[in-house]
């Protein structure tokens, strides 16, 4: 138990350091997406820093885990996980969405080492997931799949057909873990357009589903680890999470869908975060 607390004392030290990260490559850009970044960040910490087979001084390798971003717009949480990870220099976060960049707002597999598909247009990154999974089985490569949605992506057609695709080729490599804010550009989820029963939803399609607190890691671990026991099919970690998670003005307001923290607004979330 001392050993488990400790990986998670890490994890959350880590997870803290990220948040720290979006806020300002943020405020410096003057344009982004604030709230669903900090919503993901416990989600791709998990992965980066817990779960994942992968290597930053060697992102090509071909045994690694693969992570799709489906859910593009976040970029600024993975940015931050690549370079905290060693991908390349933290310093390099400040660049975010300037000229000449290779943090575009949207991640662009061309230009950054570690990203493993370039996203943005929602509800495609779940099929990307499924081709991956079928070339490893293919190429007999015991290597993982793990693809994040956004609550409001998984209105796309797309995602069905690719939901129903995984389950009859029974993909139980891939991993999907939907970061369920309930919050999306035009407004709630559920007056936009509603997606729930969401679990059953999924189950009815053939996937192993489980719900956590996408914030709490004594319940995303164990989920994690979980779905590599399954064994027919693909697997749903549905993570109930905050939009704008970690800053308390920000915490599940809609405006920050889309924009930047304001200088002052940067300095009362970096005295939050205990910067």
């Amino acid at each position: 138990m001392i050993e488990a607390d400790s990986q998670i004392g890490k994890l959350q030290e880590n997870a803290r350091q990220i948040r720290i990260h979006i806020l300002k490559m943020l405020t410096k850009a003057g344009s982004g997406h604030t709230g669903g970044s900090l919503s993901a960040v416990e989600i791709i910490t998990a992965l980066y820093f817990y779960k994942m087979r992968h290597r930053p001084y060697d992102p090509a390798w071909k045994e690694r885990d693969r992570f799709i971003l489906s859910k593009g717009h976040a970029v600024p949480a993975l940015y931050a996980a690549l370079a905290l990870a060693g991908y390349f220099p933290e310093a390099e976060l400040m660049t975010l969405r300037q000229i000449g960049s290779r943090l575009q707002g949207h991640p662009d597999m061309r230009l950054l080492p570690g990203i493993d598909f370039s996203t943005g247009s929602l509800g495609q990154g779940l099929s990307v997931a499924n081709g991956m999974a079928l070339a490893a089985r293919l190429d007999g490569l015991d290597a993982r799949i793990y693809a994040l949605l956004g609550d409001g992506e998984i209105q796309e057609g797309q995602i069905w057909e690719a939901a129903m695709a995984a389950s009859h080729y029974k993909l139980s490599s891939l991993c999907a873990i939907l970061d369920f804010n309930k919050l999306q550009i035009d407004g709630k989820v559920l007056d936009i357009m509603c997606i729930d029963p969401v679990a059953e939803k999924w189950r009815s399609f053939g996937w192993e589903v489980m719900e956590v607190d996408g914030h709490d890691f004594s319940e995303i671990l164990p989920a994690l680890d979980g779905t590599e026991q399954i064994q027919d099919r693909p697997s749903l970690i549905i993570a109930h999470t905050i939009k704008g998670k970690g800053v308390s003005f920000m915490e599940n307001q809609l405006k920050y869908h889309g924009i930047a923290p304001t200088p002052q607004e940067l300095q009362e979330a970096l005295v939050e975060l205990g910067a």
